[in-house]
């Protein structure tokens, strides 16, 4: 069921997102992430994508929960991982990459109720993500992509991550 893994680097009040060029959520703030290869760990894809994405080589990133979508065709979903990094990371911004613009924004911008301009999912389920609460985040979406439904469910701590 989860393909998709998904990182939001946090450098104190800030997270380094991605500006997409391409579907889905083209031209919208998001996390940097992407597609399982065979075989991969949760944790292996997403030190994978952030690397291939951004330059940037993780040492730790927390799972900081799922986020599950169900269509009338498909359901499948990401784990969603916080990596910290120190106040005295250097990663200057803004920057082309083939994905899109990467940039740091603020906390504040991101989570604010008239920002647009995030991927529209984000603003819900980030500040329990945050937090450290682990929570698998439902959302149903219509034919038109636009989504209908929203729970959260608690995660089991310790429970074995599994890939489908």
């Amino acid at each position: 069921m989860y393909k998709y893994t998904l990182c939001f680097i946090r450098r104190n009040n800030e997270l380094l997102l991605l500006n997409r060029l391409k579907r889905p959520n083209m031209g919208r703030w998001n996390g940097i992430g992407g597609k399982f290869e065979p075989g991969e760990t949760p944790f292996e894809c997403v030190v994978r994508e952030t690397r291939e994405e951004t330059g940037i080589v993780l040492d730790q990133a927390k799972l900081a929960g799922t986020v599950t979508w169900i269509t009338n065709k498909t359901t499948s979903g990401m784990y969603v991982f916080i990596a910290d990094v120190p106040a005295s990371f250097v990663f200057e911004t803004p920057v082309k990459v083939d994905e899109g613009i990467l940039d740091w924004k603020r906390l504040d911008w991101i989570l604010h109720p008239d920002n647009g301009g995030m991927a529209d999912n984000v603003a819900q389920f980030l500040p329990t993500m945050l937090s450290g609460d682990l929570y698998d985040h439902r959302y149903t979406f219509d034919e038109n992509e636009r989504i209908i439904g929203y729970t959260a469910v608690p995660l089991q701590t310790g429970a074995p991550l599994q890939i489908l």
